[in-house]
């Protein structure tokens, strides 16, 4: 497959776990129909992640981003969005209870988006639930190591991984969910050893963020990636544009001309026509 290939409408689960061991996975989170359509030629799958709390609503974390907050979101992707596999997230809450919630919540997002599939984090307490999702009609995508639902259980955001007894649980954690049937699993936020030792391990493709260059894909928040938060930046984030700047000198230099009266000026303006009756 190229890297932009018209001829593919839209891309499957199924096609999805072909790519295992094979070219890799190109991942991006998206929140809008514009940033989908734009980002859409270019990209295998679109997360519609909880971290839109973080990005768009300036949450301190993810746990606040509600059900309806995550289909809304998830919509407009997938009607932004022609050629992508489109996943949404299942927010904190939504699934954890038990078996029933996790598949009312997921039946819920599907039908009200039209998305291909939902992820959701966990390791082997999740794998019952899972394996409930999957053999009822719904796919998922699992989300193991660094995991922001989790963030104060683990005590913070910091790579997951560097105790032997730590990196011991998040592979075992990997194979209980790739067993109970997701059909790609996020690693994230892992040292880099024990992201190629979970890619190898397991049949389930992999989709590393701040984890291995040998996971069968790659996923970063598209605003990280794009420069849009000048003020921070993960350590793992490369940035391909500056685009924060752009914003900000725009937005500088429209202040500066409406505060002159210089915009709008005639063309940009409505003229009166009036009919002689």
């Amino acid at each position: 497959m190229s890297t932009v290939d018209k001829k593919i409408r839209h891309i499957t689960v199924p096609r999805l776990q072909k790519h295992k061991g094979c070219e890799p996975i190109v991942a991006l989170t998206a929140y809008s129909a514009p940033m989908a359509s734009l980002l859409d030629p270019y990209v295998d799958v679109f997360i519609v992640g909880d971290s839109v709390g973080m990005v768009l609503y300036g949450m301190d974390s993810t746990l606040g981003v509600s059900l309806e907050m995550m289909i809304g979101h998830g919509a407009a992707v997938v009607r932004g969005s022609e050629r992508a596999c489109v996943v949404v997230d299942m927010p904190f809450g939504s699934y954890q209870e038990n078996k029933s919630q996790a598949f009312r919540n997921a039946a819920k997002i599907m039908k009200e988006t039209g998305c291909d599939s939902i992820k959701l984090e966990g390791g082997e307490e999740m794998a019952e639930t899972i394996a409930f999702l999957t053999t009822r009609g719904i796919p998922v995508m699992g989300h193991v190591g660094l995991m922001p639902q989790s963030v104060n259980s683990l005590g913070g955001y910091r790579a997951r991984g560097n105790s032997k007894l730590e990196a011991k649980k998040i592979l075992a954690d990997a194979r209980a969910i790739s067993d109970a049937g997701v059909f790609s699993l996020v690693v994230e936020g892992v040292v880099e050893p024990l992201a190629k030792e979970i890619t190898n391990a397991i049949p389930t493709p992999t989709i590393g963020i701040g984890a291995s260059d040998q996971c069968d894909g790659q996923v970063l928040v598209t605003e990280d990636m794009l420069g849009l938060f000048n003020e921070f930046k993960p350590s793992f984030v490369k940035r391909y544009a500056d685009l924060g700047s752009v914003v900000a000198k725009a937005a500088e230099t429209y202040s500066k001309e409406v505060k002159a009266r210089r915009f709008p000026t005639p063309e940009y303006c409505f003229s009166s026509k009036f009919r002689k009756d």
